[in-house]
């Protein structure tokens, strides 16, 4: 499975942002690949954020979500990214409706 997101970063906090993202605590990424996660690549465009996130054959973004929502390190993680976003990421269950549609693959 595979999953497209869009975020924003205030355009004040570009370097802030990409700083922080040098610096993701192991505990977080350890959550995240014990979640399903096999790969999460960020790119920017401007102010444009746009996630893709694979998964293990059985994992799925909703149980990412309920997996990640209440753990204290995302937490943190979030309020951070709070500061340094001005569209974040979602991680309550309504969350999961907020992929990107899939157009077009080759």
């Amino acid at each position: 499975m595979r999953v497209a997101l869009h975020t924003r970063v205030r355009a004040d906090r570009i370097d802030a942002y990409e700083a922080a993202h040098r610096e993701v605590p192991a505990e977080l990424t350890d959550a995240i690949r014990a979640a399903g996660v096999t790969s999460w690549t960020i790119w920017r465009s401007g102010t444009d954020l746009f996630h893709v996130l694979e998964f293990l054959d059985l994992a799925d973004y909703a149980g990412l979500l309920a997996a990640l929502e209440r753990l204290p390190v995302n937490i943190a993680w979030q309020a951070r990214m709070d500061e340094l976003l001005a569209v974040g990421h979602d991680y309550s269950a309504a969350g999961a409706d907020a992929v990107l549609p899939v157009v077009w693959e080759l």
